[in-house]
């Protein structure tokens, strides 16, 4: 007996210690591709054209994780942040090696000030006197946006080019939720504080309707005057076309003037062989945007005195969140240390979010304020800076935001669901209780709300909703009733949010980075982010199963995870929030 368990002990110790070798080789391994993602560098020949594909989602800052940036069993990962697709632009500006670019666009996954800023690098790096060329087979409207400020612009014989309009489709669970017997319980101020009908409605109300129909309006000026600079196109005319859907064929494209010509890929290899003078029998010297952006250079400027922008970007919760939310303490932190440390000179706030926790978004106001007293803060907002997102930014000096930025959305919402009719009649479960104190279930999801505490929670909705436009009153220098005539949960395009004075300028984060220098008063300087993101390692042990899941949901449900993900996201909403009414989408 006494061999037996010897044996025993000693094969689970093998397999202990075979285990850990492997998990050593892991490591070894896994060190090693970071090594190589991290240190590889791209050799650019002279002549080259940059092909530049966005297929990917864009986010705010491109991921330190590896594995976001290698095709790597069965995922197509590879992908930068916004930030370094501007840097790479402005660097191949004056890139002598780089002749042009190439856009290779079908459709863009980026919200429309996303687009924008890209859009606007673009033009700049035309002004050196480069080609830009786009190809494709087939143009999304998005796509389309960026592909006019081409010199030219090419469609596939066959192809297809989307001019239409914008439109922005919402999805209604009431109908849902009467199915499964679950009541939606809601308190909330603001007339247009829409994030709740969703849950309530089964179609817009005619205050939601108003909203969207202004800020969509707005942004579909903005889009037909950009694209009417561009290709010298009278407005009038391009709002007929896409009313009236005159571009039905290839052949429609290049008659109303939105393509230059019909060609087939071959064809476009020989027009860039012939603008970078590559000898037809001859391979043209390209370089992908992802690996370009691989040698940029480090900020190595002797300038003792930096401006610190400062990233947040995703819903605002209380916690410590990652790179896709605003955790409280993260971001709060950040701010404080770029506040605290003497070389930052000024601060850059950038801000992409719809909102979410009240108290969250409070705390980060806090910490903005506070910097405001000692250094120059100036916000920068991406595709959406609204409720919750707007809170956080109203104590800034300045507030940047770009034409088709989604804003405001001031005001407060609860959510409580009373499920007791699903757990009784679907799934058989009753619940019984014992307390010691008439609230002590207050917030239950077992029962209905009663009239007192529905009361008291409106209450608290009242008062937080006084204290958001109390913060933007004295942030913004406009009377608190004002504001309240403005806030009620409306949501603003960034050209009307400039008209009634929630921002101050349209631009990008350039411009906001321009401003913050002269605020400060300097000329040279460099700029840090913060926070600091994971280091490559951490980072690969954050891809966790959810993260994977949610990857392979996308893979398979396409456009329609949307709808998936914000029902998700509605099981999160209990509580009180300040956030957007709803996801928008603009296509």
């Amino acid at each position: 007996m006494k061999e037996f368990f010897k044996m025993v002990f000693a094969s689970i110790l093998g397999v202990f210690v075979s285990f850990f070798v492997i998990f050593l080789l892991l490591i070894v391994f896994l060190a090693a591709i970071i090594a190589s993602v991290d240190n590889e560098k791209v050799k650019v020949h002279a002549n080259s054209v940059i092909h530049m594909s966005l297929d990917h989602p864009i986010q705010e800052r491109s991921s330190k994780n590896p594995f976001d940036q290698l095709d790597f069993a069965g995922f197509d990962n590879k992908a930068i942040g916004l930030n370094d697709i501007l840097a790479s632009l402005k660097r191949a500006k004056t890139d002598e090696k780089i002749k042009g670019i190439y856009l290779d666009l079908s459709s863009v996954q980026a919200g429309m000030a996303t687009s924008e800023e890209i859009r606007n690098a673009l033009i700049d790096f035309k002004k050196s006197g480069k080609f830009v060329l786009a190809y494709s087979e087939v143009y999304s409207q998005g796509a389309y946006y960026l592909a006019s400020v081409a010199d030219k612009i090419y469609l596939n014989p066959e192809g297809l080019l989307e001019f239409k309009g914008l439109g922005t489709e919402l999805a209604f669970f009431k109908g849902s939720l009467d199915k499964l017997e679950i009541e939606a319980q809601i308190i909330k101020v603001g007339t247009y504080k829409s994030a709740v009908e969703p849950f309530i409605l089964e179609k817009m109300s005619d205050a939601n309707r108003q909203q969207v129909t202004s800020f969509l309006g707005s942004m579909y000026d903005h889009f037909l005057n950009s694209v009417s600079s561009s290709r010298k196109i009278p407005k009038d005319s391009l709002f007929a076309i896409a009313n009236q859907l005159k571009v039905q064929q290839a052949a429609d494209a290049v008659k109303y003037k939105l393509a230059d010509g019909l060609r087939y890929k071959d064809q476009i290899i020989d027009e860039l062989k012939s603008r970078t003078g590559i000898e037809k029998d001859k391979d043209i010297k390209i370089v992908s945007l992802v690996d370009y952006s691989k040698n940029k250079t480090s900020d190595d400027s002797e300038a003792e005195n930096r401006i610190a922008v400062v990233y947040a970007n995703g819903e605002i919760i209380g916690g410590e969140g990652d790179n896709e939310t605003i955790g409280s303490e993260r971001i709060s932190k950040a701010i404080r240390d770029a506040r605290t440390n003497k070389k930052v000179k000024a601060v850059v706030l950038r801000i992409n979010s719809p909102g979410g926790s009240a108290l969250a978004s409070d705390v980060i106001w806090r910490e903005v304020v506070l910097t405001k007293k000692v250094k120059p803060v100036i916000v920068s907002m991406g595709d959406v800076a609204a409720s919750g997102g707007y809170y956080i930014a109203c104590g800034a000096d300045s507030i940047f935001a770009q034409p088709n930025t989604i804003t405001g959305s001031i005001g407060v919402f609860g959510i409580i669901p009373n499920m007791q009719k699903f757990f009784n009649n679907k799934l058989g479960i009753t619940f019984d209780r014992v307390k010691t104190g008439e609230f002590a279930d207050l917030g239950s999801i077992s029962r209905p709300l009663t009239e007192g505490e529905r009361l008291i929670i409106q209450n608290e909705v009242n008062r937080i909703y006084n204290t958001f436009t109390k913060r933007v009153s004295d942030g913004r220098k406009k009377p608190q009733s004002y504001v309240d005539s403005i806030g009620q949960g409306r949501v603003w395009s960034g050209t009307e949010a400039l008209k009634i004075g929630l921002v101050d300028k349209l631009g990008n984060i350039d411009a906001a980075i321009r401003s913050a220098a002269k605020m400060a008063k300097l000329t040279d300087y460099k700029l840090v982010d913060y926070p600091a993101q994971k280091d490559p390692f951490e980072s690969i042990f954050d891809t966790s199963e959810d993260k994977l899941k949610d990857y392979f949901a996308k893979k398979e449900m396409g456009e329609q995870y949307q709808y998936f993900e914000q029902l998700k996201s509605a099981l999160k909403f209990t509580g009180i929030q300040a956030r957007l009414p709803y996801t928008i989408s603009v296509k």
